[in-house]
């Protein structure tokens, strides 16, 4: 049995902690806040088991033109960003071409295909079913023309990997949701997808599965790590020091500043999405996404939850919502809702790599010091599988083409 000092309660470090739990480990948590209060609370709580490909940065001229002047809603770039982000940003591009993407792909198919079965492990043990939808999600669009790429998508879907979906004609959807009251082109709807009408409160309840196991959950800033002769030490903001044998950083996008001190670069991309919660007398059956103006309506229990797409944006700089603002227009069209349940939209960061695969496992050289972060917009879905195998690494898993590709070494 190893000690295990988690730094970050998202879900990323709960699942985590969790899993080592598991596998006899004596394991404490250390986050500035509760559980699930910064990414984990913020996202759409969608368990994306569709999502056979990672999001690649856009390669045709056309697209790259329309991000760069702003014309969509789905990403917008501040310029003051841009010299810190133009490494990662480069990298990225390089990841997304045809070769290199489908070499990424067929690892991220690898950490997908176990996401159903590790989540439902977990919603059993924890007691959490009532905060879960098994309705799939529906992918809605304006425009003929982008319903019929989605749709050809959908089929090559089905017919390499057995992803279910059907096509929904603007009859047949709004019959599936009758809050809708203006018509589309038509659907995808990815049945195979479930929803949690609560992130935040899921990752609490798997937190306090957690402590009910025996786990040490401490709310405290850390300030610094420093490694002694053996072992670690984390200080704290109030003074005091914890020892450790192991470190894991599962801190989000607040991993590379934790790490950095430490001789350790990682180039992450850091963006930031925006959602606001709304008064509605109707809400939808399952997730719903806009296409055209990149927002997701979803049903939560604070009321309607408008997401948005992603701002990269300096790290930890003032809000700039103009893409919510733009989405609660375009939202109004679509499904009538009131005033807003919070007095200003929350904001939060997606850590992004640029091979858009998360960082799991020990860093070379550096003993006792592990990784699990960087899993860009899929942090929700891929928790509990990259807390799995991080359990796996820990116990000894011997190096396979999976571990190889997500390794910290391949930015080392």
């Amino acid at each position: 049995m190893s000690e295990f000092a988690i730094l970050g309660a998202g879900i990323v470090g709960v699942t985590t902690a969790l899993a080592l739990q598991e596998g006899g480990h004596e394991v404490i948590i250390i986050d500035r806040r509760q559980p699930g209060r910064e990414a984990s609370y913020g996202n759409a709580g969608i368990v994306q088991v569709e999502v056979m490909e990672p999001y690649a940065f856009p390669r045709a001229a056309l697209d790259v033109l329309r991000l760069a002047f702003g014309l969509g809603n789905d990403v917008r770039y501040h310029l003051a960003a841009l010299p810190s982000a133009a490494l990662p940003l480069a990298l990225y591009y390089l990841n997304s071409a045809p070769i290199r993407y489908r070499t990424i792909s067929q690892i991220y198919r690898q950490l997908i295909g176990h996401c159903a079965a590790d989540h439902d492990k977990l919603i059993a043990g924890a007691g959490a079913e009532h905060l879960f939808v098994r309705r799939g999600y529906i992918q809605m669009h304006r425009e003929a023309r982008e319903l019929d790429t989605d749709a050809a998508q959908a089929e090559r879907y089905r017919k390499d990997f057995g992803v279910q979906s059907r096509i929904l004609t603007n009859q047949a959807l709004r019959g599936e949701e009758p809050c809708l009251k203006r018509d589309f082109a038509g659907a995808v709807h990815w049945q195979q997808s479930r929803s949690c009408v609560d992130p935040g409160g899921l990752v609490a309840t798997y937190a306090a599965l957690f402590r009910r196991r025996g786990g040490t959950l401490l709310e405290e800033e850390v300030r610094s790590l420093t490694q002694p002769a053996s072992g670690w030490h984390v200080h704290l903001r109030n003074g005091r020091r914890l020892a450790t044998e192991n470190i894991v950083i599962a801190l989000g996008a607040w991993s590379p500043s934790l790490l950095r001190p430490l001789g350790v670069s990682m180039p992450m991309i850091r963006k930031r999405g925006y959602h606001r919660h709304y008064k509605a007398d109707r809400l939808p059956g399952r997730p719903l996404f806009d296409v055209a103006a990149a927002a997701l309506y979803c049903p939560m229990s604070q009321g309607l939850r408008l997401t948005t797409g992603a701002e990269v944006a300096r790290f930890a700089s003032t809000k700039t919502p103009w893409q919510l603002a733009r989405a609660e227009r375009m939202a109004r069209e679509v499904i009538d809702f009131g005033e807003a349940v919070e007095p200003e939209p929350w904001a939060g960061w997606r850590p992004c790599m640029p091979d858009m695969l998360p960082v799991v496992g020990a860093v070379p050289k550096i003993p006792g010091l592990w990784c699990n972060f960087g899993h860009g917009h899929q942090g929700f879905t891929l928790g509990p599988t990259s807390a799995r195998l991080f359990s796996e690494l820990a116990g000894g898993r011997a190096e396979d083409q999976v571990t190889q590709a997500v390794s910290p070494v391949r930015y080392l």
